[in-house]
């Protein structure tokens, strides 16, 4: 899961909590199922960075025989 998909969550979970766009589903309530996927696409953005960042601090020890 990458950047992109996190964006694509995002964008899916505002469109439908500030009901742009209504989905009639009889089980599911759009304006919940939009904070869910509002939160789910911050979090996979976040995990994405952290992941990112961490890949970046990693530093290679060379040992060399004199």
């Amino acid at each position: 899961m990458g950047i992109g998909t996190g964006i694509a969550l995002l964008l899916i979970g505002l469109t439908l909590t500030l009901r742009v766009v209504e989905v009639d589903i009889p089980w599911v309530d759009d304006y919940r199922l939009g904070i869910l996927l509002t939160i789910m696409g911050v979090g996979a953005i976040a995990l994405v960075l952290v992941m990112t960042s961490m890949r970046r601090r990693q530093t290679h020890v060379i040992e060399r025989d004199r």
